[in-house]
């Protein structure tokens, strides 16, 4: 994947997204905000990105369970399905413990989970690995 490869990062904390942006930007990757679920659905589509960073509380509690869920199954999102996803939160719970209750999470499952603050060598460490799938 080439250094301009283009990362949405849909998260409601201003704070967060500017330092993502900030730390994206500095290893050459192109970036794009959205500041709900709402928002980064509209964005995805408008300007495909090749990575998501989704936060999973937003306006409700599980949004960004909902938005994964929307982009790899539902059909307006088609040309999206393959597209990785990295969740981040400040809940240390990935969804198989979150919603095991449920049955199968495959639905909602990101390609990576991790845990605000987040560590960043890591955290650079899955962005790349997840853009040369």
């Amino acid at each position: 994947m080439s250094a301009k490869a283009k990362i949405l990062i849909i998260d409601d904390d201003a704070d967060y997204r500017a330092s993502t942006r900030a730390l994206l930007e500095s290893e050459g990757y192109e970036v794009r905000e959205a500041t709900s679920g709402k928002r980064g659905l509209e964005l995805a589509r408008a300007h495909p990105p090749d990575l998501i960073v989704l936060d999973i509380m937003m306006d409700s509690l599980g949004e960004g369970y909902t938005v994964n869920q929307a982009l790899k199954f539902s059909e307006p999102f088609r040309a999206l399905r393959d597209t990785p996803v990295i969740m981040a939160s400040s809940v240390e719970q990935d969804p198989e413990s979150l919603f095991g209750w449920i049955g199968d999470t495959e639905r909602i499952r990101p390609d990576a989970y991790m845990t605000k603050p987040l560590d960043i060598p890591l955290f650079l460490q899955r962005v790349r690995e997840l853009l040369e799938r």
